[in-house]
């Protein structure tokens, strides 16, 4: 096999990253995994037409033992016995990663996935930045000459690295001609440049694993654990994964997920726009019962999402695994304290609610969020680093549960139909432009929320959805004209020539997305064919 790198226009820093004995390695993975990788991509599609046509899903039969059987998940290093609040956020430009691993997290979770958009540029940066990270070395000068640097008087947040889920390539690296796999890229460099360093400094490597659909694709990932292990010769159980149940295949599989990287397993992770995405995508031939209203109505206190919160509690805690709770993406609005109070008061009650319910820690997107999150915890926890002693035995759940979208309040509005279109529109076009944590409506926003968002219209326009409000049915024309309207909203907020080099596309691309009769599995793989 043959490595080849499509873009060799100069990027500082880049030689760092891309050595002969680097590529070697991430030659080697390919070798070994792509196969398999691209095997169980097909069986993807082949496991939801199954569910499809057979009405659903429930739990594996043929996994019966392993959800039955007594065992657990190695014991967790000590750099994440205690995790109650992470940090999420790119890798990618150096402030955002040096005022991550300052903010008082515990962990940062260094985003090379929804938070990213994978420009070459930017995948060598955030490499670059987690190489620097490791080895306790990142600095930054801005425009305006303010000095960033990492703290020298506090400890700074462990780094958990997002790869890429399975499902995204990455051209820039072929492999005897053919695209590189996004994750085993990613993976493979930061690997291979860092697990030895972050060793060394009581630390080590540890990865959150995107957008699993079955313990297969664990399995995957354990091999590939277990074969980098070995090939830098670095002790097995070295790497630690926590995995983000985040479709909702998975979600009927989170104790196969944990066995098959038992002896890399450190958690599950609970989120909410993808999932909810998931269930569209899964279910989208299944009709009017699969039909959610507004998504801002769509509430992690819906009771199929207590349902699927509460089962992932009770399966890592009974497995020694820790439960983390998913984001609060409120950006403080220093011109409006009242709206930030008021934002601030729900993310209190949002980690109340999983603090109370047993989860070990949750994620924030901003600094601000940081004390809100880490009081609410320590108000449940006092001295404990966890509460992987409730066991929530009383928890017990059917798929039926799990599945019950029609117990979600609330309906479905021009209003919240706008509000897509514009989110749609809004994200992908700051994503086209190089960025993706993206602030909209203080928020700050990753690729799932323009998931939900453009998934949420294709399903009303095939579903023939009437407004609640309006009383209009939604047809391809209706989009098509709020589309249009939307787009010109958003002209009025930015540059005519922002607007004509990212806007107008990402109208165009989201208009195919959502009014196509074929429904395109991620956002994300056309649009990085406009970007690389």
């Amino acid at each position: 096999m043959t490595v080849t790198l499509t873009d060799n226009s100069p990027i500082d820093g880049a030689d760092t990253i891309l050595t002969p004995e680097a590529l070697d390695f991430v030659e080697k993975l390919h070798a070994r995994f792509a196969a398999t990788r691209n095997e169980l991509l097909a069986r993807r599609v082949e496991d939801r037409r199954a569910a499809a046509a057979g009405g659903g899903l429930d739990f594996l039969t043929a996994t019966k033992d392993v959800r039955e059987g007594d065992w657990t998940v190695a014991a967790a290093p000590e750099k994440l016995t205690n995790r109650r609040v992470e940090m999420t956020g790119p890798a990618s430009p150096v402030k955002m990663a040096i005022n991550a691993l300052n903010s008082g997290a515990k962990v940062w979770l260094a985003d090379l996935e929804d938070a990213s958009t994978p420009t070459w540029p930017n995948v060598i940066d955030a490499q670059l930045n987690l190489h620097g990270a490791a080895r306790g070395q990142l600095s930054h000068t801005g425009k305006n000459g303010k000095q960033y640097a990492l703290r020298t008087d506090a400890e700074l947040a462990t780094v958990v690295v997002r790869p890429r889920g399975w499902h995204l390539n990455e051209n820039h690296v072929r492999i005897d001609g053919e695209p590189g796999i996004g994750a085993l890229v990613d993976f493979g460099l930061h690997f291979f440049h860092n697990a030895e360093h972050l060793l060394a400094t009581g630390s080590g490597p540890y990865y959150y694993l995107p957008k699993l659909e079955s313990h297969l694709e664990a399995r995957l990932w354990n091999d590939v654990f277990v074969f980098a292990q070995n090939e830098l010769g670095i002790e097995q159980g070295t790497i630690r994964a926590t995995v983000l149940i985040e479709t909702i295949p998975a979600a009927f599989q989170m104790d196969e997920i944990l066995y098959e990287l038992r002896d890399h397993a450190s958690g599950l992770n609970a989120g909410r726009w993808d999932y909810l995405f998931s269930i569209i995508k899964y279910f989208r031939e299944a009709g009017a019962a699969f039909v959610m209203p507004d998504r801002a109505s769509v509430a992690m206190t819906a009771p199929f999402m207590r349902a699927y919160t509460d089962l992932l509690v009770k399966t890592c805690h009974r497995r020694g695994a820790f439960a983390m709770g998913g984001m609060a993406a409120v950006i403080p609005n220093r011109r409006e304290p009242d709206v930030t109070a008021q934002a601030f008061d729900k993310v209190r009650a949002d980690k109340t609610r999983e603090a109370k319910d047993g989860f070990d820690g949750s994620w924030v997107a901003h600094p601000d969020l940081v004390p809100i999150c880490r009081e609410v915890f320590d108000s449940v926890l006092d001295e404990k680093p966890n509460q992987l002693d409730r066991l929530r035995e009383e928890v017990s759940v059917t798929p039926a549960q799990l599945l019950d979208v029609s117990s979600a309040d609330g309906s479905v509005t021009e209003a919240g139909l706008r509000s897509n279109l514009y989110v749609a529109v809004a994200y992908t076009a700051v994503w086209l432009s190089g960025n993706g944590a993206v602030a909209i409506h203080n928020l700050m926003e990753d690729a799932a929320t323009a998931e939900i968002s453009r998934s949420q219209v294709w399903q009303q326009i095939h579903n023939q959805v009437v407004l609640s409000d309006t009383s209009h049915l939604v047809t391809v024309d209706l989009v098509r004209q709020l589309l249009a309207e939307e787009t010109e909203r958003l002209r009025g907020e930015v540059s005519e020539q922002t607007f004509a080099d990212y806007y107008v596309p990402a109208s165009k691309l989201i208009d195919e997305l959502v009014t196509g009769d074929d429904f395109v599995e991620f956002l994300t793989l056309p649009a990085y064919e406009l970007v690389s």
